[in-house]
């Protein structure tokens, strides 16, 4: 029987995580504070402490929720996942829910660091550090099942290819980005020496939603604006960019994810840019996306057959986002997909399958 590959989980970090950072920065480490409940965050009552800012900031401007960490009253009183398996502080418990979900593999995303988290370049290095070390361990422990995606300290060049390079040893099936980071784009050629290295190690960029660029998050009031426009809307302009800029022309055998932004805006942007282009209505479709090596994650509600159109059946992924407890979240994913009457099951295999399997080279 084939493997299914949910190309989309997550982890809730845990203090556990930040005892692995680096000895010289122990005392920088993130720590959980506490508020009572009744103050604007409300039952999102707990946040990391790093830096003198709090994460998350779940009301007002500037605001961004998380399930982390696992002490806020709204995230352990959770009766869907216990928080064992969303730190994956209990990996067989983990491995048991996957199984109960018909899921063979997980390839697994940040959570915390779907948000920028701090400026201090030694920091960032420290944390991205300690998490890669946690989930290489992750891994170890179920090296078919737990599969990640490296979290790269990007304002470092030389500290992120090193970060890459030992990620691919442990387990890592892809460099994670954000649509936007910090002040700049993907497309920018700051960025090249990691596309490198990912080619070169045959590790695909995973751009998955997320507020990277703090002066746009700074715009949006959470609870006014939900998260829409400074964590989901990142990974289109990112799109954008690298198809504009022909990224993938550049780097001939590097793939490209988008990974919880859904599918459906695909065909905008694509109108976009053939009207910047002046090309013929079919230069982006199917073929340019599969001579191209680049990947969209699909929400199992929307209108597949329509999007097959523009990005063909064999670009196709699909992530549960588990874990996590919002609008994202597929908890049923394979029986949703299989359930479908309007995809034969073929289509159904290769979303589930053989196209996650392709993108993270597994």
């Amino acid at each position: 029987m084939a493997q299914v590959i949910d190309a989309d989980t997550h982890v809730s970090e845990s203090t556990s995580m930040w005892e692995m950072i680096e000895p010289a920065l122990y005392e920088r480490r993130p720590v959980v504070v506490q508020a009572p409940k009744d103050t604007i965050y409300g039952s999102r009552d707990a946040f990391w402490l790093i830096d003198g800012n709090i994460f998350p900031r779940p009301a007002g401007k500037a605001g961004f929720r998380l399930i982390t960490p696992s002490a806020q009253s709204v995230e352990s009183a959770r009766t869907d996942i216990e928080i064992g398996c969303r730190e994956i502080t209990n990996v067989p418990a983990r491995l048991a829910d996957m199984a109960r979900l018909g899921i063979d593999t997980q390839v697994i995303y940040p959570t915390l660091f779907l948000i920028y988290v701090t400026d201090d370049v030694a920091l960032e290095i420290a944390l991205c550090r300690a998490y890669n070390r946690f989930l290489g361990q992750a891994w170890e422990q179920a090296p078919r099942q737990l599969r990640w995606v490296v979290v790269p300290p990007l304002r470092n060049i030389d500290a992120s290819i090193a970060e890459i390079r030992w990620a691919k040893e442990h387990g890592a099936v892809g460099v994670f980005f954000r649509g936007v980071e910090r002040d700049r784009t993907l497309d920018d050629p700051y960025f090249y020496p990691i596309y490198e290295e990912a080619q070169s190690l045959d590790l695909p960029i995973c751009i998955h939603t997320g507020a990277g660029c703090p002066a746009w998050t700074a715009v949006f009031d959470i609870t006014r604006n939900t998260s829409f426009p400074q964590i989901r809307m990142l990974p289109l302009i990112a799109f954008r960019d690298i198809l504009h800029h022909e990224l993938p022309r550049q780097f001939p055998r590097l793939r490209f994810g988008f990974i919880e932004a859904g599918c459906s805006w695909v065909p905008y942007v694509l109108h976009n840019l053939k009207r910047q282009f002046k090309v013929p209505d079919d230069h982006w479709g199917p073929r340019y996306f599969a001579e191209n090596r680049i990947f969209i994650a699909c929400e199992a509600n929307e209108d597949i057959p329509y999007l097959i159109q523009y990005v063909g059946e064999d670009q196709l992924v699909i992530g549960s986002d588990y874990g996590h407890n919002d609008p994202s979240e597929e908890a049923q994913l394979v029986a949703t997909l299989r359930a479908r009457g309007d995809l034969p099951s073929r289509v159904v295999d290769k979303i589930l399958t053989d196209n996650p399997a392709r993108l993270y080279g597994l």
